[in-house]
Parts: C-alpha cells; structure tokens; sequence
C-alpha cells in the first residue's frame, strides 16, 4: 500500500499593510494645566495649599526645643535655599593633631571651652556648626604651643562669634 501526500494549497500570498499616520497622544506635558481647564480645580487647589502647609510647619518646628530647656545662642548654617554671603574665617584650634585630621571641604563644628584656672567653671558650647573647611595648615606649620590655624567659610554673623570665641577661649572642631 502506497501513501501518498499532497499539498492542498501553496504558500499564501504577501500581505501589503497601508501606511499610517502616526498617532499623537492629548496628554503631555500640560497635565495639571488641563485640569484646571477642564474644572477640576479644587483637587489641585487643594493640593498646593497642603505643599504650602507642610512647608510652613517643617520651618516652624525646625528649631524646636523642648519646654524649659535652657538655649544657648549660637551660628548655625544657612537654611538651605537662601543665599547667604559666606566669608573666610581663620580659626586657632588648640589641638593641632585633630587640625591634621582635616582636608579642605570637611564640615566641622567649631567648639568653644572655657578655659578657667579653677577649672570647670562653665560648659563647652557650640560657636558654629556645618562650617565648610577652606583650607589646613602644611605639615610643620603649628605654632610652639600646639595650636594650628584652620581657614572657615562661614555667614559672616558665625565668623563674628568665631572671632570673639578664639579670644576668650581655645577651640576644638569635630568632624560631620
């Protein structure tokens, strides 16, 4: 018995697809825009009185204590967003093997500790926080008693306190 197979049916033709014209979406880059064309202005209202809310109570509590806590005054960094002015300050640490620690661009807050015959007279305080290393001694550069001189970009407001803070008493940093 012999089999025989037959093709019903050649291969189909090609298919030719007509070109089309691209298609081009409504929405873009005027989304919220739109919506307060379109009259849905209270959601959108509604939504930037919130980012205004939220906003204005971060920068309120911000520099929050709590009750009865005794707040030295001191300079800290510019909030972010503002410009502030920032000048060079050259600082007189005591230690000048923690100024050999440092490279210009470190962040430091500069320490103040009263330095009294009778011994803890008073409490260290922080004279400025944030404050960006400009520039550190080269080796060999410390002064006879152990001191180094650092360069601080700081507000001029923090370069005062600094400047009143090295007179009456010696300054350590520590790095952030």
């Amino acid at each position: 018995m012999t089999t025989t197979i037959a093709f019903l049916s050649p291969v189909p033709a090609q298919c030719v697809v007509p070109a089309f014209e691209p298609v081009r979406s409504r929405r873009g880059r005027r989304g919220p825009l739109r919506a307060l064309r379109r009259g849905r202005r209270a959601p959108v209202v509604l939504l930037a009185l919130t980012v205004a809310a939220l906003a204005a109570a971060t920068a309120s509590h911000s520099g929050a204590s709590p009750p009865g806590a005794a707040v030295a005054p001191r300079a800290r960094p510019p909030a972010a967003g503002l410009a502030v002015r920032l000048v060079s300050a050259p600082v007189r640490i005591a230690d000048a093997e923690t100024v050999r620690l440092l490279r210009a661009g470190d962040r430091v807050d500069v320490i103040a500790a009263p330095n009294s015959p009778m011994g803890g007279a008073g409490e260290a305080r922080v004279v400025a926080t944030g404050a960006r290393v400009a520039e550190v001694p080269r080796s060999g550069e410390d002064r006879s008693d152990g001191g180094a001189l650092v360069v601080l970009s700081v507000p001029r407001s923090t370069a005062a306190a600094l400047a009143g803070a090295g007179v009456t008493s010696p300054l350590a940093v520590t790095l952030c």
